[in-house]
């Protein structure tokens, strides 16, 4: 019938825990989001290049502690908080499936 095709750059492994780099890249895009910012805007006041930041987001990049450090300083958050987000998000699993027609 149809075959799912992954976009590249999107591609998780299967596997029933998530990547601490995963858990964090999600936290830090849900609060980007919710500020209503775009990568551009949040990169810039971070001091990051959009690529890195995108690369973050998406769990295929592990940010030194002084990059996550400024990342969650644009985004007015402390890292703990975003460590404590992610880690709940780690012990929940890989959260609900999304499927796309």
């Amino acid at each position: 019938m149809s075959t799912i095709v992954p976009l590249p750059g999107t591609r998780r492994r299967r596997r029933s825990e998530l990547l601490w780099r995963e858990a964090v890249g999600d936290v830090l895009r849900e609060a980007r989001q919710d500020r209503g910012e775009r990568i551009l805007d949040t990169a810039s006041a971070a001091g990051v290049s959009p690529q890195y930041l995108s690369e973050v987001e998406r769990g295929l990049k592990d940010p030194s502690s002084e990059m996550l450090s400024a990342i969650t300083g644009a985004l007015e958050l402390p890292v703990h908080d975003v460590a404590g987000r992610a880690a709940d998000r780690m012990a929940r699993g890989s959260g609900p499936l999304c499927l796309a027609a």
